[in-house]
């Protein structure tokens, strides 16, 4: 029978991440089976795990869905920051962004349980793409689009090259398959100009479509598979 850590059980079932699971258990406040919990015992699906007595053992359904982020809404599941995408989208199962969107920025995000498929996602060297609308505050050329494609330097690395295309005289699409801290501000800045407005409209199959800022909808079985099998050969790696 499969066995896994506890901290990983734990977090598994969406109760709290690993990091919190292990200050729990160190706290005693976590049995299996009715006997207090050791740090790094592994636990198989059989095992009763309980927190301040309430049992946490059975995993939740899996959700994942996608959510127009509006302006002003931080990524961040810290419920103490104001205006942070948690309390925004209201779930009922405990849910987290997949990636980032800075706060002045809009568009899809992903949102999951499911701990596995974002660091699939998120980690750098899969090559997920990620396509973006971006105004800028005055008119580029053709050089502008050359040197954004070809790779800026920025936080002590050189973007990787890109598809960048334009669509109007100062507005432009980009696809990435990286995500450095705002990155696409900062080539932009570079470069001597200033983001207006950075849109994201898809992430891989998951297109923006026509869902309305502020509004989010569940991901659909074609999605999901779309998804996955974009993800079969990724690597994983751990996030607390």
């Amino acid at each position: 029978m499969e066995q896994k850590r506890l901290n990983k059980a734990i977090s598994d079932t969406g109760f709290c991440s690993r990091r919190e699971a292990d200050s729990l258990i160190d706290a005693g406040r976590v049995k299996v089976n009715g006997s207090p919990a050791l740090m790094g015992m592994k636990v198989t699906p059989e095992d009763e795990i309980t927190v301040d007595g309430k049992t946490v053992s059975k995993k939740p359904p899996m959700v994942y869905i996608a959510l127009n982020k509006p302006r002003g809404i931080e990524c961040t599941t810290d419920r103490r920051t104001r205006d942070n995408i948690v309390d925004f989208v209201k779930h009922k199962e405990r849910i987290f962004p997949v990636g980032r969107l800075d706060k002045d920025s809009e568009g899809l995000i992903l949102m999951t349980n499911d701990g596995d498929i974002v660091n699939k996602i998120l980690r750098a060297r899969n090559n997920h793409e990620k396509e973006y609308i971006v105004k800028v505050d005055r008119p580029y050329d053709d050089a502008f689009l050359r040197k954004m494609s070809k790779g800026v330097p920025i936080l002590d690395t050189v973007t990787r090259e890109c598809h960048v295309e334009r669509i109007y005289k100062d507005t432009f699409r980009i696809i990435l398959t990286q995500g450095l801290n705002r990155q696409i501000r900062r080539m932009t800045e570079y470069l001597g100009y200033r983001v207006v407005s950075l849109k994201r409209i898809r992430i891989m199959n998951i297109t923006l479509g026509s869902l309305e800022t502020g509004k989010w909808r569940n991901l659909s079985p074609l999605e999901l598979n779309g998804l996955e099998s974009l993800l079969k050969d990724s690597e994983k790696t751990y996030t607390p």
